[in-house]
């Protein structure tokens, strides 16, 4: 195969390859705005993560498209970078350093178990409604949080929370939201990217013209070098710890179903399979995505996972892994961008969060809501990651209660060793 990527057994050319990678980036771009937006929460310096993101996105990217052959786009997860920031260092009160060694300790655990295929073992041991409960749950979490940060949603000491003042900025919010909404039905592409921008551009005459003193942009320079000061500053002893084995393997068993579904999932829906129906490359796309997380540590980001978003280049064409390639070049530019991006405020970023969150939605609708034996554990794991502010505490309960009501209805036989063993760490993780 070399770097030929297989086009003509594939019956693809340079030029639709290209414009595959080109729509896959356009569709994938909000997340160098988006992670930063999140991680910088921690106290690591917007530029740097930005940094950290791109390095992650073009470097993963790249290996996919070279190593595995497969037009998927790897960049840092929503939801991993999600439970990176509120889980790991606001409800653990881990340092970020300690942090990202555990994001490459779980690259690490990750890589053995995709080099050794026992993730197959795992994964058939997990059950799909909770799959899909918490990929749900993390969905709703993610909503939340853009709600939260555009003061659309505020809290309440007479209800917890509730509807925040309608001030400019968050009517810009709103605007924004509605402008990349219809972009998205529209189907234009580059919506969520597009309607960053625009809603930055509504954003800028807040505390200029109407609003108040506050200015909420300001840019003072549109280009500077990269900041690479987030780089190889993991801590890998601290982080190598019996107590903080709960938060490796969470980012170990998120990313690991992440990545598997978006593979099946965009195999499945584009005919990407090899001779035995099985989506084409995994292992070698699932040691790419084991590697993307331990560069992700080194780098200083949340870990990194397959794209779902790459189904847009799938759609327009894209086979082999010229797309990712393209896609992976497409990031580098904006390594000298950093002081304009970092003006876009978080009004301009919350409708991206708000629509991810539909976006992850989807898989709820296969939950078998009749039957309450799995639809109560697959509830109760939705639910639980937004309102308890921790992915954690969703997976562990989730995992729990349909252990419990599987023995209590007398089915045994519906739980393995593999998810007594998962049963096991989740009640170590409440323990610790």
């Amino acid at each position: 195969m070399g770097f030929s990527f297989g086009l003509d057994q594939k019956n693809t050319t340079v030029s639709t390859e290209i414009l595959a990678g080109i729509s896959s980036f356009l569709a994938t771009a909000y997340i160098i705005v988006v992670n930063p937006a999140i991680l910088s929460q921690t106290g690591m310096p917007f530029p740097a993560v930005l940094t950290a993101t791109i390095t992650v996105c073009f470097f993963s990217s790249l290996l996919m498209g070279l190593y595995a052959n497969n037009p998927i786009l790897v960049a840092p997860g929503m939801g991993l970078n999600a439970f990176f920031t509120f889980t790991a260092v606001f409800t653990y009160k881990l340092s970020w350093q300690v942090a990202l060694g555990t994001v490459f300790w779980s690259g690490v655990f990750f890589l053995l178990l995709s080099v050794l295929n026992v993730r197959s073992y795992i994964v058939q041991a997990i059950p799909k409604p909770l799959r899909y409960a918490i990929a749900s749950g993390i969905g709703l979490f993610i909503t939340l949080i853009g709600f939260a940060n555009a003061k659309f949603i505020v809290a309440s000491p007479a209800t917890m929370i509730s509807l925040g003042q309608l001030t400019p900025a968050v009517l810009t919010f709103v605007a924004g939201l509605l402008i990349t909404v219809i972009l998205l039905i529209r189907k234009v592409k580059g919506s969520i990217l597009i309607g960053i921008v625009l809603t930055s551009l509504l954003a800028w005459p807040t505390g200029r013209w109407w609003g108040g003193s506050e200015v909420i942009i300001s840019i003072e320079k549109l280009v500077a070098m990269p900041d690479f000061s987030l780089f190889f500053q993991l801590d890998l002893v601290n982080s190598l710890q019996w107590s903080l084995a709960p938060v490796i393997l969470a980012f170990v068993f998120t990313d690991m179903f992440d990545s598997l579904s978006t593979f099946v999932g965009l195999a499945e829906a584009s005919n990407l399979l090899d001779e035995n129906g099985e989506p084409q490359h995994i292992k070698k796309s699932l040691v790419v995505d084991a590697l993307s997380t331990t560069i992700a540590g080194l780098a200083g980001s949340s870990p990194g996972t397959a794209y779902i978003e790459s189904a847009v280049g799938i759609e327009q064409g894209g086979k082999t892994g010229l797309t990712a390639v393209t896609g992976a070049v497409l990031f580098l530019p904006f390594l000298f961008l950093s002081p304009l991006l970092s003006a876009i405020p978080s009004i301009a970023t919350a409708p991206a969060l708000v629509l991810v969150g539909v976006f992850m939605m989807k898989p709820v609708i296969r939950i078998r809501w009749n039957n309450l034996e799995e639809a109560f554990p697959a509830f109760l794991a939705m639910v639980l990651i937004p309102f308890t502010y921790s992915i954690t505490q969703g997976i562990i309960w989730g995992f729990l209660s349909w252990t419990v009501l599987k023995v209590t209805a007398g089915k045994w036989s519906e739980i393995s060793l593999a998810l007594w063993i998962i049963n096991l760490f989740a009640l170590l993780a409440l323990l610790l």
